[in-house]
């Protein structure tokens, strides 16, 4: 698990150092920082996945004596599957310090400790790698040739990045059996999602709070549509196979007072329905160790949804998962609470960060809960547009 990401002359970013939990929420106004903290943790994971980020090699001599050593040919990948950031220019944070900029990140995961910096090129979209700070392990005396490298399990652990901008309701959706099958990835639209479904439909669930009570079974399959029907009652879902296609059907039935209704296409349905089905296989298949990254997973469901979605979040990262979230939603933040109250969650699993910013750099402040789901402070600007308002109704 990620335990602290530090950012240094990334994007909104000058230096920032900021703890992260099992369930780690991130809040705030606008363009004040919340996305890049999720893009940066993308962007190590796409370097990575390319290639095009060291992170297990042998290391030589002067590693070993305590210096940091500079790869050749790898650096950050700023434009790919997980994220496209553009090129340098759009990533440096417009106030660095140096005279001649550098960019870096940093992870705390455990006892260790990981950097990567590399060389700023305003018009290039592989910023080269500089130097890199990797903890290393002392070989046994059957390999006696030195330390090696320590890999963090956060870019080979089982991982899911759902942006803001997820599928719609459509008939028809793409059939990848490698992204499914080989690396069981959703998309980042969640484009791979119903294809998904069709693949793993009939693996159980793990026991406990990840699992519905109102489910008909502990197959996938039932257990998304328990979770999506607290937004919408007696809801199934089907995944199938187009013969002949390189695509799969989603279809919705409903389970109604004479019996199951006719089953009806996703863009009969209403929007919220499809927007949150990545966001519900996503925790549910969501395993002890895993990452899983998630934009606004609010986004077009009523109040009482919002605050379900908290919940299985919630569960995911108290049965093992790591989840950070970005939300603009005050129904969210009190599920969380809520699920701490009620001791789905222990305060310490629960991490709340608020960024704001004036436009020339950002600040984060970081409430603490208690047992009892109460926040040790509520800075201005934190969910308080309900109380603003009301004051101006009623003054």
């Amino acid at each position: 698990m990620i335990d602290r990401l530090a950012l240094h002359n990334f994007k909104a970013f000058g230096d920032m150092s900021l703890p992260l939990g099992p369930l780690t929420l991130l809040t705030g106004l606008n363009s004040s920082g919340k996305s890049s903290v999720l893009q940066s943790i993308a962007l190590l994971r796409q370097s990575h996945e390319a290639g095009e980020l060291a992170v297990s090699q042998y290391l030589p001599e002067a590693r070993r004596a305590g210096f940091h050593v500079g790869v050749a040919n790898q650096g950050f990948l700023l434009n790919g599957e997980l994220v496209g950031l553009g090129t340098g220019e759009d990533v440096l944070h417009e106030d660095f310090a140096e005279d001649e900029p550098r960019i870096g990140i940093g992870v705390d995961e455990g006892p260790y400790h990981y950097g990567w910096t590399v060389e700023y090129e305003a018009e290039q979209n592989l910023l080269p790698l500089l130097d890199v700070d990797l903890p290393l392990t002392s070989e046994g005396a059957a390999a006696p040739t030195g330390p090696e490298a320590v890999t963090p399990s956060f870019l080979t652990a089982p991982f899911q990045y759902l942006h803001a901008d997820r599928i719609s309701p459509a008939e028809f959706y793409p059939r990848d059996h490698h992204a499914v099958i080989g690396r069981g990835f959703l998309g980042v639209r969640g484009e791979h999602t119903v294809n998904f479904l069709r693949h793993h439909g009939e693996d159980p669930v793990p026991e406990g709070l990840l699992q519905h009570p109102r489910a008909a079974s502990d197959l996938l399959r039932d257990q998304a549509a328990a979770w999506m029907g607290d937004l919408c009652p007696g809801v199934d879902i089907r995944a199938d196979a187009i013969e002949g296609v390189d695509a799969v059907r989603l279809s919705y039935g409903f389970q109604g007072t004479l019996g199951p209704t006719r089953r009806r296409r996703p863009s009969h349905v209403g929007f919220g329905l499809t927007y949150v089905l990545p966001i519900v296989v996503a925790c549910l298949t969501a395993r002890p160790g895993s990452l899983v990254l998630l934009e606004n997973p609010e986004a077009h469901l009523h109040p009482h949804g919002q605050t379900q979605m908290a919940t299985l979040c919630a569960a995911a990262a108290a049965q093992g998962a790591q989840v950070i979230m970005e939300t603009h939603s005050d129904h969210v933040i009190n599920g969380v609470r809520l699920a701490v109250k009620q001791e789905r969650l222990t305060p310490g699993q629960a991490v709340f960060h608020y960024f704001r910013g004036d436009g020339t750099g950002v600040e984060v402040v970081s409430p603490r809960i208690d047992a009892d789901g109460m926040l040790d402070q509520w800075p201005e600007g934190f969910f308080d547009e309900l109380e603003n308002t009301l004051d101006q109704l009623i003054g």
